[in-house]
């Protein structure tokens, strides 16, 4: 009997190890779509405000999207990637196949999905089984936005991006009053960083004025003061040709972070266009010098292959 067991759960593993790396195969051209979500990266995007012990209840498998410390062990669908899974995975699945009752699993749920604390194994045997739900003992973290499930982190990261836009515009009322509505990002919180630009201009602002400025009017000030002359640099230097998957909005944050750090190193004002050009000379160094770094290491790879071949 042990032999027979043993015998089916070498099999299991072996049919789930093989569907994760299908799977990687299939995703070869876009590996994150095939990349089981770390609760980490979801946590730091949606910064939850409090936690909350749910106690134990029954989870729907489908709804387990990530994991805080084995995301890189399992497929998206926590299939095994790695043989060094092996042993556990099978122990978990003779278990199964025994009847045994395991103790539940321990889940953060986070933007209406869940993330596995700990029975990572657990999740893979029973998905590969087919199983739709699983007992767990579940600590949620509160937030507003409420994620899809299917979705992989590049989805995810572009909705909570979306919820931080919606958000900015209609508590600042930026749309309304710019007439601007495509001040877009590819990283997520950045409307707080535009939020604390607006806040540092209406300071100093107030500085020279015996009454204080409304935030309608910092906000106009700022866009046509700050913002769209940083635009007008980042277009006649043609930056964007350089970072086609960045946004204007994206380089108008580097320009400005940049300016401030070079004034701080050299103790003096600097002209934009000068630091639009040490950009964008920077950037072309450092892609020529990825780009012979990756020569150097297929050449180098194909001399090794060439010397060990008999």
């Amino acid at each position: 009997m042990s032999t027979m067991i043993s015998s089916q759960t070498d099999e299991d593993f072996n049919k789930a190890h093989n569907k994760a790396l299908f799977n990687e195969i299939q995703h070869f051209l876009n590996p994150d779509e095939a990349t089981l979500i770390s609760f980490s990266d979801i946590k730091k995007m949606l910064k939850p405000k409090n936690e909350v012990y749910k106690g134990m209840t029954v989870v729907p498998i489908n709804q387990i999207v990530g994991s805080e410390g084995r995301y890189h062990d399992f497929d998206n669908r926590f299939f095994p990637k790695s043989m060094h899974l092996k042993s556990r995975w099978e122990h978990i699945d003779m278990a199964h196949i025994q009847d045994i009752n395991l103790p539940p699993i321990s889940l953060y749920e986070l933007g209406g999905l869940y993330f596995v604390r700990d029975g990572n194994h657990r999740v893979s045997v029973a998905r590969a089984k087919g199983i739709e739900f699983i007992d767990a003992e579940v600590v949620s973290l509160q937030s507003e936005i409420h994620l899809k499930p299917g979705d992989n982190l590049a989805k995810m990261t572009r909705q909570v991006i979306n919820y931080e836009k919606r958000v900015f515009y209609a508590e600042t009322s930026f749309g309304d009053i710019t007439d601007y509505w495509v001040l877009d990002f590819s990283v997520p919180g950045q409307y707080d960083v535009i939020y604390n630009h607006i806040l540092t201009h209406k300071y100093y602002i107030n500085m020279n004025k015996s009454e204080e400025i409304s935030m309608e009017t910092a906000i106009r000030s700022w866009f046509n003061t700050v913002y769209l002359p940083v635009i007008h640099v980042i277009d006649r230097h043609h930056i964007m040709r350089l970072f086609k998957k960045r946004t204007k909005a994206d380089m108008y944050v580097w320009v400005i972070k940049y300016w401030d750090e070079l004034k701080q190193k050299f103790n003096t004002e600097i002209p934009l266009d000068t630091v639009a050009d040490y950009l964008t000379h920077k950037y072309k160094m450092s892609l020529t010098r990825r780009l012979k770094n990756k020569i150097q290491q297929i050449l180098l790879k194909k001399h090794t292959e060439n010397n060990s071949e008999p």
